[in-house]
């Protein structure tokens, strides 16, 4: 079962998007049309963390590189598009698919770790591994993208919390609860209707030893795709500030992967961030309802070519089915940068200009972006339209990547602090 197939499946669509018009990659500049000089000084003396992107799926499986020049990737996320949009750090997500993967999720985990680890071998003078904040601002001065890793989807540690600190040794600074499937520990907003599926009714006891150890450890926890009760179960036993790393708001969009209001002013309260996911089906009511419309449809032809790839003899893979999923999603119109602004904005206002961010899921939703947004190089453009709409240069360097590293800090003093006290007795 491919990604968006099981984000149909649990009514958590990702519907890619990519109109005839947009295969080509933009010309070098392109991305800077429309952009004042304001709008570029702003975004050009901004440190940008965007905390979710899914490439590592692309070095693994495509055996995509990085460094790639080739005017036909149509992918989010290379290093010129980094450049051109002056990203300077990404968290890689580290994405096990749960049902293709059974019995074999920390051996991926592993892989896709690793892949990302090659790019920065890779890139040297382009690109390096980050796992602090200081790495971070390192990277920065010396022109270089900061890459990170984060793992989406607890049941990447098979319940085993010796597992969640090797991650952590090998440099994966957050986690996502749960992905879109609930695992032994974690609720998910993505089934958690299914009564087909055994639910924990929120976090169980060892989920929330987890949450502990990873404040412990330095790992920042995260609460996109979890269930509402594991979000305020989160939210009751944690000591550092959580973050949520591509999640919208609820209140424009009724995706129950998005966070509604009270949620918001909790993660304020908790001092953690919202970082804006850019998926169109996240972001528009119109996108959402479309999507939904066409599922039942859609999820049939995905399927069909799925068992002709089995009956042909073949291995299934995610980008198998990229082409039949590409054009059930071109039939959706793709909504204006608006929606994308009003998420920014509303949480802005809601949680607080300190408490939102770009969790941009780049490269998991396909040209499932709204228009505008192409890639990592048309960022300067979120910058154009905060500045349109009142938002300062000290308020949009907040957005652009402080308020995330502000968190990240934070999370490192609680892990010192707690490292410093002494060990509990029985602790595993």
């Amino acid at each position: 079962m491919t990604r968006s197939k099981l984000f149909l499946s649990t009514i958590v669509l990702l519907v890619p998007l990519f109109a005839a018009g947009q295969a080509a990659v933009d010309s070098p500049r392109s991305a800077d049309l429309n952009i004042s000089a304001k709008a570029r000084a702003i975004h050009e003396s901004a440190l940008i963390v965007d905390t979710h992107a899914d490439t590592p799926q692309r070095f693994l499986d495509e055996g995509f590189d990085i460094g790639s020049t080739d005017p036909k990737d149509i992918g989010h996320i290379s290093l010129d598009k980094v450049h051109r949009g002056n990203l300077g750090a990404e968290f890689f997500s580290i994405w096990v698919e749960p049902e293709t993967n059974q019995g074999h999720f920390a051996k991926h985990t592993f892989d896709l770790i690793d892949s990302v680890y090659e790019q920065a071998a890779r890139h040297p003078g382009r690109i390096m591994m980050a796992f602090s904040v200081a790495d971070i601002e390192r990277a920065h001065r010396e022109h270089k993208l900061a890459a990170l890793l984060g793992i989406e989807g607890g049941h990447s540690i098979e319940n085993d919390i010796h597992l969640l600190r090797d991650y952590y040794r090998l440099g994966v600074r957050y986690m996502t609860l749960s992905w879109s499937n609930t695992n032994e520990w974690a609720d998910s907003s993505g089934d958690v209707n299914d009564s087909k599926v055994q639910h924990h009714n929120g976090l169980t006891d060892f989920g929330k030893q987890v949450v502990l150890e990873m404040n412990r450890l330095g790992m920042m926890v995260d609460v996109s795709h979890v269930a509402d009760k594991t979000f305020w179960d989160t939210i009751e036993t944690t000591k550092a500030p959580v973050i949520a790393s591509h999640s919208s708001a609820r209140a424009l969009v009724s995706a129950p992967r998005n966070m509604t209001d009270d949620m918001l002013r909790a993660v304020a309260k908790n001092g953690g961030v919202v970082q804006v996911n850019f998926f169109n089906g996240f972001i528009d009511q119109n996108y959402w309802d479309a999507a939904k419309a066409q599922a039942k449809d859609r999820d049939a032809a995905v399927q069909k070519y799925i068992d002709q790839l089995k009956a042909e003899g073949k291995t299934v893979t995610y980008l198998d089915t990229d082409r039949v999923e590409r054009e059930w999603g071109a039939r959706i119109p793709r909504p204006p940068l608006k929606s994308l602004i009003d998420h920014i904005d509303h949480i802005a206002k809601v949680a607080g200009v300190d408490h939102v961010g770009l969790g941009s899921d780049f490269d998991g939703v396909s040209g499932a972006t709204p228009q505008g947004i192409d890639s990592a190089a048309d960022l300067p453009k979120i910058t154009q339209a905060l500045l349109d709409r009142g938002y300062s240069a000290e308020d949009i360097h907040k957005i652009l990547g402080g308020n995330l590293l502000r968190v990240f800090r934070e999370v490192e003093r609680v892990s010192h602090e707690m490292q410093a006290r002494p060990a509990t007795a029985g602790a595993q």
